[in-house]
């Protein structure tokens, strides 16, 4: 076998916290994966590529793939848990972590929800504002119309239909869902894809709400995996980039 060539990598990834979905990326050749429950990942690679293994738990690293690696198809990796720690701030009663002691050290009387007087309450996702608006302005539906013959009829879902309300909530509980797929996916994703796809760190929320402002940002990254979201974004980037290059008036 040439060395000189990529071959597939069978890798395992070991940590003291979760080893699910850390993003295992070759800049060199500019793929990606993302390891599985257990931390086992496949990628291609060849001598002297470089893998960057990334995820929000642990410390960013960096390796060179080596003419052994190539040889064995197989890579093990020790990753360093991700500590942020927090300058010395006190306020207030001093709290121990012991939920025991705790109690003690704390003034004021606790909120008492519907567990604590019996009785069934929503344990739900709470809407927004803006689906709250919409619930209350409600949706027209041509049914409704039926209930002219038995002499009644919701107003509310014809009037602001008719004035346009409606379809502005609808819009703006869309803007709203984007914003927040948007923030996680920076979150998640930001290091480990500029990591390999290289834009000026000024330009980066630029391009995060160039592509939130895509007609298939929800379709294409909404429950979709790491890698998927990864494919839109440098699709998208493509696009950014090439829109950089234009002439100005």
């Amino acid at each position: 076998m040439a060395i000189s060539q990529s071959v597939e990598i069978h890798g395992k990834v070991e940590s003291n916290v979760s080893v699910e979905n850390i993003h295992v990326i070759n800049k060199t050749a500019q793929v990606f994966a993302a390891t599985n429950k257990i931390g086992a990942f496949v990628i291609t690679a060849k001598v002297g590529d470089t893998l960057v293994f990334s995820s929000i738990q642990h410390k960013l690293m960096q390796i060179i793939i080596n003419k052994n690696v190539v040889l064995n198809g197989t890579l093990a990796i020790k990753l360093e848990e991700q500590i942020n720690q927090l300058g010395e701030v006190l306020i207030g009663k001093i709290l121990t972590g012991d939920l025991l002691l705790d109690i003690d050290n704390v003034e004021g009387d606790p909120p008492i929800n519907f567990y604590n007087v019996g009785i069934p309450g929503y344990t739900g996702k709470i809407a927004t504002q803006s689906e709250r608006r919409l619930h209350e302005a409600g949706v027209f539906k041509p049914k409704m119309l039926l209930g002219l013959l038995g002499g009644g009829i919701p107003l509310n879902p014809i009037l602001n239909g008719i004035s346009g309300r409606t379809k502005e909530l609808k819009n703006r509980v869309r803007i709203e869902a984007n914003d927040d797929l948007l923030q996680k996916i920076k979150v998640k994703l930001s290091e480990s894809f500029f990591s390999i796809y290289k834009l000026d760190k000024s330009k980066h929320t630029d391009f995060f709400y160039f592509c939130a402002d895509d007609a298939n940002f929800a379709k294409r990254c909404k429950d979709k995996s790491d890698i998927e979201i990864f494919e839109f974004l440098k699709e998208k980037l493509i696009v950014y980039n090439e829109n950089l290059e234009l002439p100005k008036d």
